[in-house]
């Protein structure tokens, strides 16, 4: 068995936390519309085509043109942008720097907006711990694609079978996994901690 030289991060959901209900729950009133809206309007489907390289203005009018009845909240969805994404996982963090001290090398693999990713980068001194980050926005492809995996280890020569995967999507880990990495499913920070370190003991 090869030994892990390489770990590999997600960042939504993993090392960040972001959510868009964080902004719409001060548009909505009631709680019930603002989930029809997240679930069918602007939802994970049609926010995905950003991460894979759409930008904002064209998703904006495309969605405004086909439900004309949120034509504003739909509008304010990349101006609010900033505020879904509400900051670091201080334990997922925690132990993002236990690992780079145990010579770890550290990579993103992460579906992100181009238009956005740089908000996150100069916001979070996380993102900077990374010896090099793939984002789907800058490669026009989105994970579960074993291109977007491809990527990553053509770019910095590193070994599938040598790398953990660490994501809380179970169609990433599904394609990590044929890939040859080890991985680890992200459902609470505390279980993938003992995940990680099953891992790698």
């Amino acid at each position: 068995m090869a030994q892990i030289k390489n770990i590999v991060f997600d960042f939504g959901g993993v090392i960040v936390d972001w959510n868009p209900r964080y902004f719409y729950r001060d548009i909505f009133a009631d709680e019930a519309e603002m989930e029809y809206f997240l679930a069918n309007i602007c939802s994970s489907a049609w926010n995905i085509e950003h991460d894979r390289g759409r930008t904002f203005a064209e998703g904006m009018r495309l969605l405004q043109a086909e439900h004309p009845e949120y034509h504003r909240e739909i509008g304010l969805y990349r101006e609010g942008w900033p505020t879904m994404l509400k900051g670091e996982i201080p334990e997922a963090v925690e132990y993002l720097h236990k690992l780079k001290d145990r010579d770890y090398r550290l990579f993103g693999l992460t579906n992100w907006s181009a238009e956005t990713f740089d908000i996150a980068y100069e916001r979070f001194d996380s993102f900077k711990q990374f010896e090099g980050i793939v984002v789907s926005g800058f490669e026009k492809i989105t994970k579960p694609d074993p291109r977007l995996f491809g990527i990553l280890l053509d770019r910095y020569g590193l070994k599938a079978e040598e790398s953990l995967f660490i994501d809380d999507t179970a169609a990433n880990i599904d394609t990590a996994n044929a890939l040859g990495f080890k991985t680890v499913h992200v459902v609470s920070t505390d279980q993938a901690i003992r995940d990680i370190e099953a891992c790698l003991s």
